[in-house]
């Protein structure tokens, strides 16, 4: 990243980071769901992907609302 970007740029980049981390996690938080009674090995996988964008979104928050509350997501259930 050699570019120069004023602080309104940096904002907008941010927000589509959000975006895309918000997609990835319900779309892995879904596919989590669906593979629990026939691939249980695959739905702990797709559980801890959910987790890890879960994670990119709080700290992509904290950075644009700095002492916030908390992002509000359903979370992902453990599959054990």
């Amino acid at each position: 990243m050699t570019d120069v970007v004023d602080a309104d740029e940096l904002l907008r980049r941010i927000r589509r980071g959000q975006e895309r981390a918000a997609e990835e996690e319900r779309a892995w938080r879904e596919r989590a769901q669906s593979l629990t009674a026939t691939d249980p090995e695959g739905a702990r996988e797709a559980a801890d992907r959910a987790r890890a964008f879960e994670a990119v979104l709080r700290v992509l928050e904290e950075i644009v609302r700095p002492g916030g509350g908390p992002v509000r997501t359903e979370g992902v259930k453990q599959v054990t």
